[in-house]
């Protein structure tokens, strides 16, 4: 994690509701500032001193925000809501937000045309197809699935590419 726009507060594991019972972070409005005054940031984050994770930080209302925290995440750092934690982010200046696995990069290099599609996709769409080919330990599986999802990119109105669209569940 890079010390540039470090910041560090206390701050208390929340629940969101709405979300099936989702855990979060609340980061309050007067380290929002310090952070740019921005939502939709990709960020550096780090609760109680554990590794650095990279997130998003999400407008929860009234100036405040939120990074979900997963279940595999609070089990390891032993979390529970209502919890006061320390935490410290940064902005994190990678291209995706997430480590590209090795299989997709590869196949950028092998197709250009590929490679300009996944280039158009907003940001968000862009994660989910990194993140659907990182979901499988395989290398195999995870070679076929960057296949699959940049052969059905290749297959979709520029401008019009949609989740389902890019898994090939549509027509």
């Amino acid at each position: 994690m890079t010390q540039e726009n470090n910041v560090k507060f206390t701050s208390q594991i929340g629940v969101l509701e709405y979300l099936i019972g989702m855990n979060y972070v609340l980061i309050p409005q007067s380290v929002i500032e310090k952070l740019g005054g921005k939502f939709k940031l990709r960020l550096w984050c780090s609760i109680n001193e554990n590794d650095a994770f990279q997130c998003g930080l999400v407008a929860l209302g009234q100036g405040d925000g939120y990074i979900s925290v997963n279940k595999k995440r609070m089990n390891a750092y032993k979390l529970k809501p209502g919890d006061d934690v320390s935490v410290s982010l940064s902005l994190d200046n990678s291209d995706y937000g997430m480590p590209v696995p090795a299989e997709l990069e590869e196949l950028f290099m092998q197709d250009p045309e590929g490679y300009r599609r996944f280039k158009l996709l907003n940001p968000g769409k862009q994660r989910y197809v990194i993140h659907y080919v990182n979901s499988v330990k395989s290398t195999e599986l995870r070679l076929d699935r960057a296949i699959m999802l940049i052969n059905n990119l290749k297959t979709l109105r520029e401008g019009k590419e949609s989740f389902r669209g890019i898994l090939g569940l549509e027509s």
